[in-house]
């Protein structure tokens, strides 16, 4: 046992270490094409990157969850930075991440709970639309699309990078194929200089090390007031984002994360981001789903990748911006043909039509503006569904008993959707002047509940006859009594 313990740590070491160098290939062209999406500076990407992803790596709730300068928090910010600069979006990402912070201290990580799996199924699929759509924008040249050979080289070389990826783990999985992919296509456009586009033509990522200062604003109320919009939105994109990816990678791995530790760890790595010039971040269900495949589970795949980021930016810029575009562009359609739920199509014709409908909504919502709304959008749909479900549940047994007296016992949850159909169960006009209400069977969940019971008593006392409710748990007792509906 003592023989083999190490060796087993050692592979898990190596694993990760291979495995968050691939993702740091990954999470270089995504970052920097975030940064020019929020009108940037590519560095602020970078940094953004190896503060977020090293510090939610090493103080995080997920390990092999990987989180960086995300484009869905980039498209929240662009308004910002074009109407007030680089500085307040910097205010803004400290203040982003004191919600998150406050978030998980408050232990509210556990309402992603709320969110229902056709809309997990609807957020896996738009943001893989969204990484592979994001690739097309290589396929261009300046404004134009790539034509002639330029395109034909741009199209073979991706399609080789995607055989590769495909193909080699039928072959060996002693290394991660994503990795085998992008350093062998790079010799391959290196050895016989081939004229395609590299990652330096998208912008040059040499740098220092990124420097701890305050933003440079006004501290007061004016401040909070153009940033706080922007705050709550960022955090609540980059909660929802990371929360959901986290129970993705929980799925992936067969095992269980911590979504409060990892709401603060976000929020603070947020805020040293923005302390030191950085964007803001969350989890990044693409790099993710490369850093799992390639075999990435613990803590060191993704301060491996954290920390290689500012090592290209320091040190090896030449040889990173030496990569072609076609090789990552390759992996990260790999990755969004590995991200979207396959099955989800295929189970379409055996579901309720309301999920049906949930699950294209947040997918097409998620493509076409962000994710917050079309999470929000799927759980309106879901929860109008669940009270409609709910509603048409609630049914009524009625009886004569001996004594003339009329029995009805109520079966069901009686709230503001059902309350309608409850006091359609009830005749006061043709009832006996005797009438029990047996609550036994019946749950009382809102103030539209005891308006409905009130109305009912109502009904009856106009009638000249005569309500009596019994069997009500302590529950509902309490609720009517805090309403003054008890007598």
């Amino acid at each position: 046992m003592s023989q083999t313990h190490p060796k087993s740590r050692a592979l898990r070491i190596r694993s990760d270490v291979l495995a968050g160098l691939t993702t740091s290939f990954a999470l270089v062209p995504e970052c920097i094409a975030f940064a020019l999406v929020a009108h940037l500076n590519p560095l602020m990407g970078l940094y953004g990157a190896f503060i977020i992803c090293t510090l939610t790596a090493l103080f995080g709730g997920r390990p092999g969850m990987v989180s960086g300068a995300a484009g869905s928090m980039a498209v929240v910010i662009v308004a910002l930075v074009v109407q007030q600069g680089v500085q307040y979006l910097l205010a803004t990402v400290l203040l982003g991440g004191l919600l998150m912070i406050a978030f998980g201290l408050l232990r509210l990580g556990k309402l992603v709970r709320l969110v229902p799996y056709p809309v997990m199924l609807g957020f896996v699929n738009g943001l893989a639309i969204v990484i592979a759509m994001a690739q097309l924008e290589h396929f261009k040249d300046g404004e134009s699309w790539l034509q002639g050979p330029s395109l034909w080289l741009m199209l073979g070389l991706v399609g080789l990078t995607m055989a590769v990826v495909y193909v080699l783990p039928r072959l060996t999985r002693a290394v991660p194929p994503a990795l085998v992919a992008i350093l062998g296509v790079g010799m391959l456009v290196y050895l016989f200089d081939l004229p395609t586009r590299t990652l330096g033509d998208m912008a040059h990522i040499a740098g220092g090390l990124p420097s701890l200062a305050l933003p440079q604003v006004p501290w007061n109320l004016e401040t909070l007031r153009i940033i706080a919009p922007y705050a709550v939105l960022m955090a609540l994109v980059g909660l929802l984002e990371t929360l959901l990816t986290l129970n993705l990678t929980d799925e992936i791995t067969e095992s269980r994360g911590h979504p409060d530790r990892e709401c603060v760890a976000l929020g603070a790595a947020n805020i040293a981001s923005g302390l030191c010039g950085g964007m803001g971040g969350c989890a990044m269900i693409g790099q993710t789903v490369i850093n799992l495949s390639s075999g990435g589970r613990g803590r060191l795949s993704g301060v491996v990748a954290g920390v290689m980021i500012l090592l290209f930016v320091l040190f090896l810029s030449p040889l990173i911006e030496r990569i072609p575009l076609a090789a990552l562009v390759g992996v990260m359609f790999v990755v969004a043909q590995q991200t979207f739920a396959w099955a989800s199509l295929r189970v379409l014709h055996k579901v309720p039509l309301s999920d049906v409908l949930a699950i294209i909504a947040v997918t097409v919502v998620t493509v076409f503006t962000d994710l917050a709304t079309a999470v929000l959008f799927g759980i309106v749909i879901a929860a109008i569904n669940f009270a409609w479900q709910q509603a048409r549940e609630l049914y009524a047994d009625s009886h004569l008993e001996a004594d003339g007296s009329k029995l009805y016992r109520i079966h069901g949850t009686l709230f503001f959707a059902s309350s309608t159909p409850f006091l359609n169960q009830f005749d006061p006009a043709n009832d006996p002047a005797q009438v029990t209400l047996d609550c036994q069977h019946l749950s009382f969940v809102d103030y539209s509940a005891i308006a409905a019971l009130k109305t009912l008593r109502e009904r009856y006392a106009k009638a000249g006859k005569h309500l009596r409710v019994v069997h009500l748990s302590e529950r509902c007792k309490q609720l009517l009594k805090r309403a003054g509906a008890d007598h």
